[in-house]
């Protein structure tokens, strides 16, 4: 006998059923990390397969629930029997394994029906959904709606599955066509994600966002001036953008005339000419607007000189450059949908680079979707301090005691972009110091008068709370130098600097360099770390005098480096300074001793010292290592890196404990991750004389290395862990270093 339900009562039903069902599935769905009664036999991988079944029955059961909603709301429903609910109930007596394959074919079944109401109704319901852009409509017919079993896409069920149930957590689902019915879900997951088997006569290098955009064909040529640059960063407004279209002004001319010098050499290789983003996230959203609050208090410029420059650089090179701070604008640019980035985005990729920071790493994987891994390797990340390849990689991270907020994201290590040259596993893109010779001085720069200087100290620190317990330092200071500072007062309050400090407020850039102009000294108080204003003193002819750090600094002990993806130990205020350069023009020194101080202030001003800019702060060196890097890195290849060439690699084996960075600084090399393949087999081990006993492949931040004990021969597995920088007490480092050119660590004497 059947008993005729009403249609929306017996929507109410199964739906109740339906959440009943839900629920004793996932009573049964036990992790495997709790399950203490599993029976013997069992091996993990069957457990996993268990579980994994429960869990899609659940998820599918969630889905058609939702379907059931939606129609539950609806007036002409089909009629459901009460046979059909019957069948339902009568699954609940079966044993789990049965239960499993019941579900499976009953499920299956009612999906059908539910899918045939659906379309039965759309039209009736177009008013309630986001209208769908008209290139993504769905067209569907009668074949098309049975979810494909295909062993090369083995995750098409679970994603149906789960868009059955979530396809309106996110407009952009709509956006693509999508309205919930199988029939949508498959053609969105084949033809917008590839997810699930294309329709017949396509292929999945047709997705919309995989097309191969028109060639761009066009050589980039040195260009004599930087209007370009103007017109694309005046779209832009705020302290920070008037910071840096002030700093291209002022150095503009330089810029021309190292462009000039470089275009006169015959030797260079002509590039492409590329479309390039420069997207610096830390000036867009929120965080921008705090940022741009503390550009006019003192905060930090370091970023937006290293932006000012690259994008003077990248001009001057030929390249065609957008500037955004702006996330909306960011969407638009690279076509993203309407929504939370759930999709892909609507185009081919318009740009051959992006260079942004980790704010708009994240901003580009909120907005890209699918399609963020599917281009990573065209990003390139402005990171002051550096990432080192154990933070980089997530799982590795997290399962090492590697996890910060800044790593995880798995791009290759040299994509990462750094300040100063101090991580070997990143690129060093760096900046240009302003130079100290007047244009019509230039003729006498041998003369020793041409840079006298007055007995006028300037202290490195724009903040009040840099100078908390530094007074004893200062003081000893100003007993052999005026002493000068340029702290930010706010309006109304006083100064809390000692008496003998001449304070000139913030100064604006020209009115600071004026200042160092007449100044002997500039002294670091220990922070801010690593920025570019003592290259700059030196650069105008100042003695660079700060504190040693015993211990170093890092993030074990010190708040600052805590949390970012490094491990290094800092040993001053400013090591590539210490390390780099050095004395007559560098002085370290024990803070805290004031007779070592007061001998190091005497000794600096017995000493005549020249403005001095390594070749790699220059304007010329800027564009020569810019574009080495975009003619030659190259990380959306599958093959291994061909640049630097072998020929520049020089191996060396470290002795234990010691990372492969002061391996090669020890020889006068730096080590060169990109030439880590070459080290990374058995033969690498015999040609340094080298017996294995054992020799296997691992994935750790310390292989190729050697373990002398058990003679056991380490090779990596994983080439985004090849590291530089790792180090352990049981491991010696193979080590792949090279030369560098004078003055210009990023780059050997065959790389260019």
């Amino acid at each position: 006998m059947r008993v005729a339900l009403r249609p929306r009562s017996g929507c109410l039903v199964l739906c109740l059923c339906l959440s009943v069902f839900t629920l004793l599935l996932q009573s049964l769905w036990v992790p495997l990390e709790v399950t203490k009664d599993e029976p013997a036999g069992r091996s993990p991988e069957e457990q996993g397969q268990r579980a994994l079944g429960f869990r899609r029955l659940a998820l599918r059961l969630e889905a058609l629930s939702t379907q059931v909603q939606r129609l539950s709301g609806e007036r002409d429903v089909t009629q459901l029997t009460r046979d059909d609910l019957s069948l339902l109930l009568q699954s609940f007596r079966q044993d789990q394994q049965g239960l499993a394959r019941f579900v499976e074919r009953e499920l299956k079944r009612v999906s059908q029906k539910l899918d045939q109401l659906s379309r039965h109704h759309r039209h009736q319901h177009q008013s309630h959904t986001l209208p769908t852009h008209d290139s993504y409509r769905v067209h569907t017919g009668p074949n098309e709606c049975e979810v494909p079993m295909d062993t090369a896409y083995p995750v098409c069920a679970e994603k149906v599955e789960f868009l059955q149930a979530h396809w309106q957590s996110d407009p952009c689902y709509a956006f693509y066509g999508v309205d919930g019915t199988t029939c949508s879900i498959l053609t969105y997951l084949s033809q917008i994600e590839d997810f699930c088997p294309p329709h017949s006569g396509r292929n999945h290098s047709a997705l919309p966002w995989h097309k191969k955009p028109h060639s761009y064909t066009e050589k980039a040529e040195i260009r004599t001036s930087l209007s370009p640059l103007y017109e694309v960063i005046s779209n832009n407004s705020g302290p920070a953008m008037n910071f840096i279209q002030s700093r291209v002004e002022r150095m503009s001319e330089r810029w021309i005339q190292a462009g000039l010098r470089m275009k006169q050499r015959s030797n260079k290789t002509v590039s492409s000419q590329m479309r390039v983003l420069l997207y610096p996230g830390a000036l867009a959203g929120s965080v921008g607007q705090r940022f741009e609050a503390m550009v006019e208090k003192g905060g930090p410029l370091g970023e937006l000189v290293q932006w000012a420059d690259l994008g003077a650089c990248l001009t001057i090179l030929g390249h065609n450059l957008t500037f955004s701070t702006s996330q909306h604008q960011l969407h638009r640019l690279i076509g993203a949908t309407p929504g939370r980035g759930s999709c892909p985005i609507q185009r081919p990729l318009t740009f051959d680079l992006i260079y942004t920071d980790y704010h708009g790493l994240a901003h580009l994987q909120g907005a890209m979707g699918l399609a963020f891994q599917h281009y990573q390797c065209h990003f390139r990340i402005l990171d002051s301090f550096g990432t080192e390849p154990a933070f980089n990689l997530g799982s590795y991270a997290h399962s090492h005691g590697y996890k910060t907020l800044w790593g995880r994201w798995g791009l290759q290590p040299l994509q990462y972009m750094t300040m100063f040259p101090h991580t070997p596993d990143n690129s060093f893109l760096g900046f240009v110091s302003e130079e100290a010779v007047r244009e019509e001085a230039r003729e006498e720069e041998l003369e020793p008068e041409t840079y006298r200087k007055d007995r006028i100290a300037v202290v490195y620190g724009k903040q009040d709370y840099m100078w908390q317990g530094k007074s004893e330092y200062v003081e000893v200071i100003s007993e052999e130098l005026e002493t000068h500072a340029t702290v930010y007062q706010p309006p109304g309050h006083t100064s809390n600097l000692p008496s003998f400090i001449r304070n000139h407020g913030l100064l604006t850039q020209e009115q600071f360099l004026r200042l160092l102009r007449q100044a002997k000294v500039f002294v670091g108080l220990g922070f801010p770390y690593e920025g570019p204003a003592p290259i700059e003193a030196i650069a105008l002819g100042c003695v660079f005098l700060q504190p040693r750090f015993d211990p170093p600094h890092s993030s074990d002990n010190n708040d600052f480096y805590r949390g970012k993806p490094t491990t290094r130990q800092i040993s001053s205020q400013h090591p590539y300074a210490e390390e780099f350069i050095g004395k007559p023009h560098v002085w370290t020194v024990d803070m805290t001793n004031t007779t070592s101080v007061r001998e190091a202030i005497k000794a600096i001003l017995r000493t005549k010292v020249k403005p001095f800019t390594p070749r790699e702060f220059t304007c010329e060196g800027m564009l020569e290592r810019v574009h080495s890097y975009i003619t030659h890195q190259n990380f959306c290849s599958k093959s291994v890196p061909t640049w630097p060439p072998v020929s520049a690699l020089r191996v060396h084996l470290g002795p234990l404990g010691q990372s492969c960075v002061s391996v090669c600084r020890q020889s006068s090399l730096v080590c060169e991750p990109a030439l880590f393949h070459h080290l990374n087999s058995p033969s690498a081990f015999t040609r340094l004389g080298l017996g294995c006993s054992s020799m296997g492949q691992e994935v750790s931040h310390l292989f190729p290395a050697y373990n002398p004990w058990g003679r056991h021969c380490g090779l990596q597995q994983e080439p985004l862990l090849f590291s530089c920088s790792g180090s352990d007490s049981s491991q010696r480092r193979l080590c792949p270093c090279r030369a560098h050119l004078p003055g210009q660590v990023a780059l050997c004497p065959d790389c260019i």
